[in-house]
């Protein structure tokens, strides 16, 4: 501990000696990323001496900064109750067709995990039911179940919503979110709502496209998983025994054998009169041992307290947690650091809090934090969503940092989440300061605005706004697009993976570019009475619009 000892004091000495600087350091940023994707930090996992080294070096940081601790009852700290299951070899993993056993290997044709707190994961023998895409959507006239009968039985489901992959002219077409992702075409509600509706496992049928991200990427967790502990059980949500995906080519062979096309029912997925299509013969049968665990994780909250309106506050933030040890790799590393994601947010969150400590002192009060198990389904931020310090309804905003890039400065900056709320154009403003675009996120079938932390206050009506490089190619000053796209192709290779590592050679000018997109946002919203609002059409105006009358 004694180096983390050394490095807080140092951090400490450069932000008194340079606090008069305005504006964002790229020097601060790279070291603190240095520090918090080291080896000494094991990847950062909830409820491990990972943690226990974060928590320390984050408190430390924002005090030496001269900030107020920002949870309850003076603490930096809010409890995050987490339950961490790890699935362990299987005894039985098979499906089984017309009689025929078909072995399955976990992370090779199947990939699953759980969130119960159970010891064994036993399902003998429960029928498969292909469901499309799992959307029940009553707004979009549109029901993928049409009353079938999930319970003891396994969902198959197509990732995306059902206009993803929709041809011009087809009914379909833009009925959701054309390229765009809803959040029908999250995992995470698929899930939700087979839970919902009785069954016992679901899997999702994987493609590249579809997911926005890759087969390496959907195993990384390596069957660990983590859930939310509620206090009042009655608020626990129903929970499958097992939940993961199928490997693309895996499940094409699995309905070939059922005597289905999965090519033809795709395309029958994408009309509303689709029904589901049991897999006639077919069973699924797994007798998996799980490690349980419950463990306290903890968010870091620090502030500025207000100087006229302390019971207004706007909020920036990053989540601290990352992948902890995993298989080694080629390399025989074992520690899959998560240095852009999401050290790098975390480093922003922290200039951010420097800039504003050495400024006047803000109208509104601003709060600064750091969310626990971001990767393991955004439960830090949702902890604090259901249980806030401050009250929701005086949020005035929340401002994500989660993914920067790392290649220099850009002529832009990409908007996820196109036409939701009035903060758009308040980063419109930012960015024409600094003599940058807006571009709207090109990859928006990846559904990054259902993917990262502000989601969780977006659903409490809390307008939001999230600075994420996987939404798009930047257009860098030095090599243009093109260059943007090597960037973030090479980028990809290295999400979740033991690759995601602290370069000393990263042009961090950019990342310093979009903190201070933030810091500009914030400024102006901590010094005036405006309220953003969400767009009329948004799924989260009338939320916001209930809690009125608090403002």
């Amino acid at each position: 501990m004694k180096t983390l000892a050394c490095l807080a004091a140092l951090i400490a000495i450069a932000s008194s000696s340079a606090a008069t600087a305005d504006s964002v350091d790229p020097k601060r940023l790279s070291e603190t990323v240095r520090v918090l994707a080291s080896d000494e930090f094991e990847g950062r996992a909830p409820g491990t001496a990972g943690e226990t080294k974060t928590i320390k070096y984050l408190v430390d940081t924002f005090s030496g900064l001269g900030l107020e601790p920002g949870g309850a009852n003076g603490s930096w700290t809010q409890d995050v109750p987490l339950l961490r299951t790890q699935v362990e070899t299987p005894r039985t993993l098979q499906m089984t067709v017309d009689g025929k056993a078909r072995p399955l290997v976990q992370s090779k044709d199947i990939y699953f995990s759980t969130v119960r707190n159970s010891s064994q994961a036993l399902i003998e023998a429960a029928p498969l039911v292909f469901v499309g895409y799992g959307v029940t959507a009553p707004e979009r006239q549109w029901d993928d179940y049409k009353g079938v009968d999930l319970r003891g039985k396994v969902g198959v489901y197509l990732v995306n919503d059902p206009d993803f992959s929709a041809q011009p002219g087809e009914p379909v077409a833009g009925k959701f979110g054309s390229r765009r992702m809803t959040y029908y075409g999250r995992w995470s509600y698929k899930y939700e709502e087979a839970a919902r509706r009785g069954a016992i496992a679901a899997l999702i049928v994987h493609d590249t496209d579809g997911a926005g991200y890759g087969w390496s990427t959907v195993i990384a967790p390596g069957g660990e998983n983590y859930a939310l502990v509620h206090a009042d059980a009655s608020k626990t949500p129903p929970t499958l025994k097992l939940q993961g995906w199928l490997e693309g080519a895996a499940a094409t062979d699995l309905f070939r054998s059922a005597g289905l096309d999965l090519a033809e029912l795709r395309r029958q997925a994408r009309r509303a009169d689709f029904k589901p299509v049991p897999l006639k013969g077919a069973t699924f049968t797994a007798d998996v041992p799980v490690a349980t665990v419950v463990s306290t994780s903890h968010n870091v909250l620090a502030k500025i307290t207000g100087s006229e309106h302390p019971d207004e506050t706007v909020m920036m933030s990053g989540h601290w947690d990352a992948y902890g040890l995993g298989a080694p790799d080629a390399q025989g590393r074992k520690v899959r650091p998560g240095a852009n994601d999401d050290a790098l947010g975390i480093a922003g969150v922290v200039e951010l809090a420097r800039l504003f400590k050495a400024g006047p002192r803000p109208k509104r009060t601003l709060v600064f934090a750091a969310w626990t198990a971001e990767e393991r389904g955004l439960i830090g931020s949702q902890a604090y969503a259901s249980n806030p310090v401050y009250p929701l309804s005086k949020t005035v905003a929340n401002l994500t940092l989660d993914v920067l890039q790392t290649a220099g400065l850009s002529r832009d900056v990409l908007l996820v989440g196109a036409g939701q709320s009035d903060l758009e154009d308040d980063l419109a403003r930012a960015a024409k300061k600094q003599d940058r675009t807006i571009t709207p996120e090109t990859l928006p079938e990846r559904g990054l605005f259902y993917r990262a932390d502000h989601f969780s206050f977006a659903r409490q009506g809390v307008p939001v706004l999230l600075l994420m490089a996987l939404s798009g190619a930047p257009d860098l000053r030095e090599g243009g697009r093109a260059a943007g796209e090597k960037w973030l192709t090479d980028y990809m290779r290295c999400y979740h993976q033991t690759c995601d590592v602290w370069d000393a050679n990263w042009d961090l000018r950019g990342a310093a570019q979009d903190a201070e997109l933030v810091h500009i946002m914030a400024s102006d919203l901590a010094n005036s009475r405006r309220w953003p609002q969400w767009r009329t059409d948004s799924e989260f105006h009338a939320i916001r619009e209930r809690s009125r009358n608090e403002r």
